[in-house]
């Protein structure tokens, strides 16, 4: 049973939601944006209902986000490239389903016609995986670190500090080596651009792994359009940067490409 007192209690309570939902209605009726809301908080603030602190029905603030579903512009993948078209990401047909190894577009591309003289060589025996051709200066430094991430995941690298015996003709040991290789990846660092504008060993290697769709140019502290000013044609072949990825993750991508 309600009392009286409950009753003006009551009546009170009423009197006053009524008099708050005039207030609100009016409030509405003066917003700028009342269907989708407002796209900005400037916007918002400049309107006469919603930027003098209006709090919409209930306890829910009156804002764009209520109204209208909230946008966001479309991102590329490619671990944070942004080059247009070539950032985003793929998966190379020889990468295994449950691989977490991340390729832009354009590495696929690159990587996609050597992938396939190596598959056509899959039947020839006692190949290493990978020569590695870089400058004689580098062979202590970044040379053997990507060497060492290599091996670390498997991969069989031919490497002039390991395979050039002492007294041997160096000529003739890397003669061997390109023979012997899948794939051969050329580390491309100031030092090799010296090598080669003095057309140096580096220089003749390169010319027989140029002859073949079995080349990978590694760019490492320099750029492309410093290697097209030495070597126009090799600075035409597309390949990985350590710009773009760690010596790590450069090694996962060689290691997958030479995998049976």
């Amino acid at each position: 049973m309600f009392s009286k007192a409950d009753g003006s209690y009551s009546r009170c309570l009423i009197i006053s939601w009524a008099s708050s939902y005039k207030r609100k209605v009016y409030d509405m009726s003066r917003c700028t944006a009342p269907v989708h809301g407002h796209r900005s908080a400037s916007a918002r603030a400049a309107c006469p209902a919603c930027g003098s602190g209006y709090s919409g029905y209930g306890s829910r603030s009156y804002s764009s986000s209520s109204y209208a579903p909230s946008y966001s512009p479309p991102s590329h993948g490619g671990g944070g490239r942004s080059s247009g078209g070539s950032s985003s990401s793929a998966k190379p047909r020889w990468s295994k389903p449950e691989s977490s190894v991340a390729y832009t577009s354009a590495e696929v591309r690159t990587l996609t016609p050597v992938r396939e003289n190596v598959e056509r060589r899959a039947t020839v025996p006692d190949l290493r995986d990978v020569f590695l051709c870089h400058a004689w200066d580098d062979r202590k430094g970044s040379a053997k670190e990507l060497h060492d991430a290599l091996e670390s995941l498997g991969v069989s690298v031919w490497f002039s500090e390991k395979d050039v015996l002492l007294g041997s003709s160096l000529l003739r040991e890397i003669d061997k080596g390109l023979a012997k290789s899948r794939v051969g990846i050329v580390l491309v660092t100031p030092a090799l651009l010296r090598r080669l504008a003095a057309e140096g060993i580096a220089d003749k290697e390169l010319s027989a792994l140029l002859a073949r769709d079995l080349l990978v140019p590694i760019i490492h502290d320099t750029t492309y359009e410093s290697l097209r000013e030495v070597s126009p044609l090799l600075g035409s072949r597309s390949g990985l940067s350590t710009a773009e990825d760690t010596f790590a993750d450069i090694a996962a991508k060689l290691a997958e490409l030479v995998a049976p």
